[in-house]
């Protein structure tokens, strides 16, 4: 006795009625996912014979739409890595001092312009998820001694900071690049 006969369906009528609910099943589906869906080809119709009615039923709750859980990424994709921004801060600071003499008036602009220089080329590095904080300081050669110190809230882990030195006749250049990690 075939398995279909008990139910009262012939075999074609159950391929039938199986197959339909297959490709209902993969075209909602396929309307409610936004991505590809693979293997939208109906089994058979000899393997979708042997199905009685709680088979089906047993096919259709198991092709429901799967729902996945939320994925915390909580590390960047690509770290900062202090020794790039270091050269290339060192570079941006002597390409654009070298041959500068020190003018207390015009020293906040030229200030202003490279720590907005030098951000650009780290925004450019792709780092992802970090905010920076850079600042450039230009400071007189007088034989003073000078003390530089800043706070912050860090996290040892994720943050980083990287400083670069540019030294003249006349004057001592110091750029802070400070890379705080942002979620």
């Amino acid at each position: 006795m075939r398995q279909g006969a008990g139910l009262g369906c012939g075999r074609s009528r159950c391929t039938l009625t199986a197959s339909f609910l297959y490709t209902q099943i993969v075209k909602d589906r396929m309307r409610s996912s936004s991505h590809e869906v693979h293997g939208t080809e109906p089994m058979d119709d000899e393997s979708f014979a042997e199905f009685g009615r709680s088979e089906i039923f047993t096919l259709k709750t198991s092709m429901a739409k799967i729902r996945y859980a939320n994925t915390y990424k909580m590390e960047p994709y690509r770290k900062f890595q202090a020794h790039l921004v270091r050269n290339k801060a060192q570079h941006i600071l002597t390409q654009r001092l070298q041959e500068t003499k020190y003018n207390g008036a015009t020293s906040s602009f030229l200030c202003n312009s490279i720590s907005e220089e030098i951000l650009t080329a780290v925004k450019d590095m792709g780092f992802d998820r970090y905010k920076y904080v850079v600042t450039v300081l230009i400071l007189q050669k007088t034989g003073q001694a000078i003390k530089i110190s800043s706070r912050w809230v860090w996290d040892v882990a994720r943050d980083n900071w990287v400083s670069a030195k540019c030294e003249t006749e006349s004057f001592v250049s110091l750029a802070l690049i400070m890379a705080c990690y942002y979620e």
